[in-house]
């Protein structure tokens, strides 16, 4: 598999980070000006934004949980060359996922839901990291 084929889903998972981070830091530039919550208050912690503006931060803190394991098997599958088309059509499950996870999240966050999206990623990257393993194992073998 091409380097770019690989990496490409990693781009649009990189890519939903920033745009939350920015979404985030709008909302919360907004909520300040509009005098939705005070200087002082939400040094005091999250739960003083509002809560429009904390789903959002929280959609983009939940971008440096699931989606790290995934980073760090990319890399990997990159360095020992154990990404094909199966490795790529996980990743892209994988990332689709994450989109919708973060949709659910920063708008109707009905929970059931964000929970089922949530899921399903994790089934889908740990089926990743056991078909990694394994392929591991097998070359160590010579199987």
């Amino acid at each position: 598999m091409s380097i770019t084929a690989v990496l490409l889903p990693v781009f649009v998972q990189v890519g939903l980070t920033f745009v939350i981070l920015f979404w985030m830091g709008r909302s919360r530039y907004g909520a300040l000006r509009a005098g939705e919550v005070k200087i002082p208050d939400i040094a005091l912690g999250e739960r003083n934004w509002p809560g429009g503006v904390q789903k959002i931060a929280n959609a983009y803190q939940n971008q440096f949980e699931l989606p790290v394991l995934f980073y760090a098997i990319v890399a990997l599958a990159l360095i020992t060359k154990k990404a094909d088309l199966i490795f790529v059509v996980m990743s892209w499950l994988f990332v689709v996922t994450r989109l919708v996870h973060a949709g659910i999240h920063v708008t109707s966050n009905r929970v059931p839901q964000r929970f089922r999206a949530f899921v399903a990623g994790v089934l889908i990257l740990l089926l990743m990291w056991i078909i990694f393993a394994l392929r591991i194992f097998a070359a160590e073998l010579g199987v």
